[in-house]
């Protein structure tokens, strides 16, 4: 066959492919909407990939970083978790239908907003935050393979700082072997992840039942001045908590294209998300006050908490249902997405596994500075675990105007139709550079800098994705509609 089709299949949508996309520069086998067969993700497959992505370290801290950084006492840090979580179901859902429909993956839909060239920028934007936090949850999986060993080898145990890097380089090739075997091997590794990871919830619970007061957690004040009004803070840790999934808002198509159906996608995110996150954040809350009564000392984090129990084994299997737990928040949160982006750049150069391994070597190099720091060889104040919790603010203020753009453009301006091939090739209903998603793109960041810079309409800065997201959402209408060529449909047919 020498021209591509598009052939609908119930609700869904296949691409045919002919010769003229095998030869196009911006088409590869990888990016290729998925097949009908390939589409074969239930419910439960949904809800087990976020219970997998959810239950991991940083999610058992937020409600610290939101009691010692937002000003909020620990109820108030939890439900506003809840409430961020089921905010950022909207986003999830809706640019997750494009991708169950017509089976794409998110850098080929940004080419509808952003145009066939320019989807590479905002590509690039969500690709290295995602390289960033593969490289900070690979830390902690190689942190957690250090402690296993050292259960059950005081050899290994007086490594110290260089243990844990091996820690880090083994955790680091577990993760890039699962992503290289595909789809089926992240859904297998999630849906086997999910009880596990429910398992060490339950089992950290009863280690630390007895000895501290859940009553009296959840009536832990809050740190902020006492005449500062309650608003501002909670809208600012609001903001910070939709940033911790801002990113997979973005990209959700990279799953949601292998979802059975339209439902199937939808009631898997809302059974998944939001109340495993509460839970566990909330387990992590209770988990940190009972630390002291528990190891003598307060730990706020799961993997060095559990290391400190005095029963190797017990030491032992909890670290292998931790590096389980990890390797399936990182390869499906973390790994997925930038291997995708990276291929958009040069299809015919990047495949998969070329992209799986340049996802890889950045977070090295992201996470280099931590690792000098434990092989001995450099000195920094610098933790990890303030990278991650200053950052949510900033970089949520630029994914925000993405979502918004996303969800605009096919919903309002392409009223959920898109022509296949012309998303694969040059010359088709998709221009190269499509100038309204740029500008809808700038605006909201250029305020974003005149905030910070001059504190002049500091809460667009402080409520970054939702003033980013509305306010490139509302942009991208207008310009689109302003810039939309004479005599072309808003849709494409």
């Amino acid at each position: 066959m020498t021209t591509s089709k598009s052939v609908k299949v119930e609700e869904f949508y296949e691409l045919e492919v002919g010769s003229d996309l095998e030869s196009s520069t911006f088409y590869n086998d990888d990016l290729a909407p998925t097949e009908i067969k390939e589409r074969t993700w239930s419910k439960l497959n949904i809800a087990a990939l976020w219970v997998g992505m959810a239950i991991c370290v940083p999610t058992y801290t937020l409600g610290g970083v939101l009691t010692a950084f937002f000003g909020l006492s620990v109820t108030e840090a939890l439900i506003t978790i809840l409430l961020a979580n089921i905010v950022l179901l909207l986003p999830l859902t809706l640019n997750a239908f494009p991708g169950t429909k017509y089976g794409i993956p998110f850098p080929v839909l940004l080419r509808s907003s952003f145009g066939i060239v320019g989807s590479n920028v905002p590509c690039l934007i969500r690709g290295l935050v995602a390289c960033g936090w593969f490289g900070i949850q690979t830390m902690f999986g190689g942190l957690a393979i250090h402690l296993m060993l050292s259960a059950v080898s005081d050899g290994w145990a007086s490594l110290g700082g260089v243990g844990e890097v091996i820690g880090f380089f083994v955790f680091w090739a577990l993760n890039i072997a699962v992503v290289i075997k595909g789809s089926e091997s992240i859904k297998w590794m999630e849906t086997l992840a999910a009880p596990l990871l429910l398992a060490v919830g339950l089992g950290l619970l009863f280690w630390a039942s007895g000895k501290v007061s859940v009553s009296e957690v959840l009536a832990t004040p809050a740190n902020r001045p006492e005449d500062a009004g309650f608003f501002g803070y909670f809208m600012g840790g609001l903001t910070a908590m939709v940033g911790f999934w801002a990113t997979l808002s973005l990209n959700i198509p990279d799953f949601s294209r292998y979802a059975k159906s339209q439902k199937d996608q939808v009631v898997g995110q809302i059974v998944g998300l939001p109340v495993t996150m509460f839970l566990f954040a909330a387990l992590g809350v209770i988990m940190t006050a009972a630390s002291p009564v528990l190891v003598g000392e307060t730990v706020s984090d799961p993997i060095s908490l559990i290391g400190k129990i005095d029963s190797p084994f017990w030491v032992f299997i909890a670290m292998v249902l931790i590096i389980i737990a990890t390797v399936s928040t990182n390869t499906a949160a973390n790994v997925v997405s930038p291997t995708n982006d990276f291929q958009n750049i040069a299809p015919k150069y990047i495949n998969n596994t070329r992209g799986v391994l340049l996802t890889g070597l950045i977070g090295v190099l992201l996470m280099g500075w931590e690792l000098l720091k434990k092989a001995g060889l450099l000195e920094s104040d610098v933790s990890v675990e303030s990278m991650y919790s200053n950052w949510l603010l900033g970089y949520s203020s630029l994914l925000g105007p993405i979502a918004g753009i996303m969800m605009v453009d096919y919903f309002m301006i392409k009223n959920q139709n898109l022509d296949l091939v012309s998303l694969y090739k040059d010359g088709g209903d998709y221009p190269m550079v499509n100038w309204a998603g740029f500008i809808a793109f700038g605006v909201p960041v250029l305020l974003t800098i005149i905030a910070i810079t001059t504190g002049f309409m500091s809460w667009f800065y402080d409520y970054g994705w939702f003033t980013g997201a509305i306010s490139g959402a509302i942009v991208y209408y207008f310009a689109a509609r302003a810039l939309q060529p004479q005599g072309q449909p808003a849709a494409a047919q």
